[in-house]
């Protein structure tokens, strides 16, 4: 793999901060500064990285490097020989390597002039594998001939938890930055809110208030937001997405979702489908250009291409005891109101009339009624009137 090498030495500085947790796992906006950290060398071109850290910190160290970045990762009880390998397998045309020493971040934007030396070094790449077949300490080689990096460079140094809400604005700065180099539209910065490891497509629109998550990705030509929340999710291409909350979904291009939906974890919607005002979905898939327009909970369901769910439709999936699956084939109507007591099929191109609560499977093209039959008692209300209304 081409690109740039970086050594980072994970510390377990909780002795002089106080903290149960390193410094550099500590979270801004949910995400460990190491994340934070990581990304931002991965979009300046590092490509390889090494990690150092005890035994007990590996697990949630891996997880906060790129998934597409190498990561060769090594005990600090005598990490030499893996880190000699490491920097052997380096471009021959990569020179010096940057070793991170201590809780540092990187904000390419923030660079600023005179600024003192950060927790982090470049060092000539032989010149460190010299020095790691010798017996002294890798540390005192680090200090000895590191040219140290600085501020200007946009490394910055911190030593306690209490600076992290102070950067937290910096960081994000520069991540919103990136995504609009890159032809995204963000209407105030200052109210939008991305962490690292998010891809966003050109074209696309984020309005106040919009929160992306995780592994969040976002096609192009979409609009996100106003006040809307995505989480570990895929949104493909010209979709809309209004006042909503996204978590765990997977879902296709031309969509329109919202306002105040809430789609959770196991969500699938196919090209062209709608959730519309106030329709939660929970393990559900929609098919091609499906609607739930409005007022709707599908939980545990399958829903086939082009059908229409009308207002108030509600799968009944859960028994006290196990969840069941609503099965609805394309091309059916649920009429307002339906209740659908799961485990539940309605055929392909079946109506089911407004209000009916069903319970047994619909067969395709079949109209389905469910309730009791309307009577008309006439003139009931003049003989039955109260005399004060």
């Amino acid at each position: 793999m081409t690109g740039r090498s970086a050594v980072v030495f994970l510390l377990d500085d909780t002795y002089r901060t106080g903290s149960d947790t390193p410094l550099m796992l500590h979270r801004i906006l949910g995400v460990p500064l190491l994340q934070w950290l990581a990304h931002a060398l991965e979009r300046s071109e590092v490509r390889r990285f090494f990690l150092v850290c005890a035994p007990s910190l590996l697990p949630a160290a891996r997880a906060c490097f790129p998934p597409d970045a190498e990561l060769t990762a090594a005990s600090d009880e005598g990490p030499a020989d893996l880190l000699h390998v490491f920097l052997s397998t380096a471009d021959d045309s990569e020179r010096d390597v940057l070793v991170i020493t201590g809780p540092v971040l990187y904000t390419p934007l923030a660079k600023r002039a005179g600024a003192a030396p950060a927790n982090a070094c470049m060092v000539d790449r032989l010149a460190l594998m010299d020095a790691l077949d010798e017996t002294a300490p890798v540390g005192h080689f680090l200090r000895q001939t590191g040219e140290p990096v600085t501020g200007e460079d946009g490394f910055f140094s911190l030593s306690t938890p209490e600076e992290l809400p102070g950067v937290s604005r910096l960081l994000t700065q520069d991540l919103l930055a990136g995504l609009t180099r890159s032809g995204v539209e963000i209407w105030d910065p200052n109210n939008t809110y991305v962490t690292p490891g998010v891809k966003v497509g050109v074209g696309t629109v984020l309005l106040p208030g919009t929160v992306l998550e995780g592994r969040t990705t976002v096609g192009h030509g979409c609009t996100v937001g106003p006040n809307t929340r995505i989480i570990d999710s895929e949104l493909g291409n010209r979709c809309v997405a209004e006042q909503s909350r996204i978590e765990g979904a997977k879902l296709g291009s031309e969509l329109q979702i919202g306002p105040f939906a809430n789609l959770r974890p196991g969500t699938v919607m196919e090209n062209g489908a709608k959730a519309g005002a106030f329709v939660e979905l929970k393990n559900a898939s929609l098919g091609r250009q499906v609607t739930v327009s409005h007022l709707s909970y599908l939980g545990d369901a399958s829903v086939g291409a082009q059908t229409n769910v009308g207002c108030g439709v509600v799968t009944a999936n859960f028994d006290r005891v196990e969840k069941h699956r609503t099965v609805v084939e394309e091309n059916a109507f649920l009429g307002c109101n339906t209740t659908l007591v799961a485990p539940v099929r309605v055929g392909k191109g079946a109506y089911v009339a407004a209000g009916s609560v069903i319970t047994e499977e619909v067969p395709p093209q079949a109209l389905a009624i469910s309730r009791a039959r309307e009577q008309i008692k006439k003139e009931w209300a003049l003989k039955n009137k109260r005399a004060d209304s």
